[in-house]
This record gives structure tokens, C-alpha cells and sequence, in this order.
């Protein structure tokens, strides 16, 4: 990724503390720390990002029923919801 754009911000003290030390631990730098946390707040990610998410998500192995069991579970019928 090119980094080829500045932007100034003021932190108090005391954020710029938190988050060098945060950075620290992650072995990473405060620029990108703000980074990352700017395209996760805003959704700001590519369209590789998202595939790649999806396919990881494809590869889940979770149990599920069918879609008509699903919907019988989470929306009962009318009648079962009253006395």
C-alpha cells in the first residue's frame, strides 16, 4: 500500500499514551493503528478484503437446519403464541 497522503490530528496525552502502548503490543506502528481503526469504524474495505471474508465464512462448518425448519424455529406459528 502507498502511503503518499498526510493528515495532522491532535490526541490528548493521555489517548496518544493508550494508543503508542497499544500499537506496541501489537508490534505496529500508531499510523497504522489509526489506520486500521479508521477502515473498520467506516467500512472502508476492498473488494478482495470482502471475498476473502466470504470465503472464510464459506469454509464454516456450522449446523443448520433447513431453511423451512429454521423458520418454523424462529417464527412460530400464531397459535403457539398464545395461552
Amino acid at each position: 500500500m502507498e502511503l503518499s497522503k498526510k493528515t495532522t490530528i491532535l490526541l490528548t496525552p493521555q489517548l496518544h499514551r493508550q494508543l503508542t502502548k497499544l500499537a506496541e503490543q501489537r508490534d505496529s506502528s500508531l499510523g497504522a493503528l489509526v489506520r486500521e481503526a479508521c477502515e473498520r469504524q467506516y467500512g472502508l474495505v476492498s473488494s478482495q478484503d470482502r471475498l476473502e471474508a466470504v470465503q472464510e465464512l464459506a469454509t464454516l462448518g456450522l449446523p443448520v437446519a433447513s431453511v423451512r425448519q429454521m423458520e418454523m424455529e424462529s417464527v412460530p406459528d400464531a397459535s403457539r403464541l398464545l395461552p
